[in-house]
């Protein structure tokens, strides 16, 4: 496992706008190529035109492995709906794609080692809401995605 580095950052509030579908982790993959495509065809743009590009995940059944996914960015189009990214403190993980182009392994180690070896070290208890931040650099010679992770403070008792 490459070293993975938590950094904990402010991020001011955001509307994103995009489509929402129920997912789970048997079928996530498909269900975010699926979704992307009907996403880029609503903004009339070709994959991978979009930026920021925002992959969100939230209320995650630990149960079930269901939760609800959503594609989107800040385009804001008839057939989309919006969805408020608080301002608040987040956790932000960088990683780089597993020999060049393989994302889906870097980020669910990123996602393994923040809920498995991190949060349980820290004084942050995570909020069930978490998403991919693919910007400009994700697309260029040595791209990276930022995983974010919203947190909050734990109270003392």
């Amino acid at each position: 496992m490459s070293r993975l580095e938590v950094n904990i950052e402010y991020i001011e509030q955001q509307t994103i706008c995009g489509l929402w579908q129920k997912s789970n982790d048997k079928t996530i993959s498909k269900d975010i190529n699926a979704l992307s495509k009907q996403y880029y065809s609503v903004v009339s743009m070709p994959e991978g035109k979009v930026l920021p590009y925002f992959v969100l995940s939230k209320n995650y059944n630990e149960k079930s492995h269901d939760f609800e996914l959503f594609i989107g960015s800040v385009i804001d189009k008839d057939g989309l709906e919006s969805y408020v990214l608080l301002a608040n403190e987040y956790a932000k993980i960088t990683v780089k794609p597993k020999l060049g182009f393989l994302w889906g392994a870097s980020i669910g180690e990123a996602k393994q080692y923040f809920y498995t070896k991190w949060l349980p070290k820290s004084s942050f208890e995570a909020l069930n809401l978490e998403y991919e931040y693919h910007t400009e650099k994700s697309t260029g010679k040595q791209p990276t995605i930022d995983i974010i992770f919203a947190i909050r403070r734990k109270t003392i008792n």
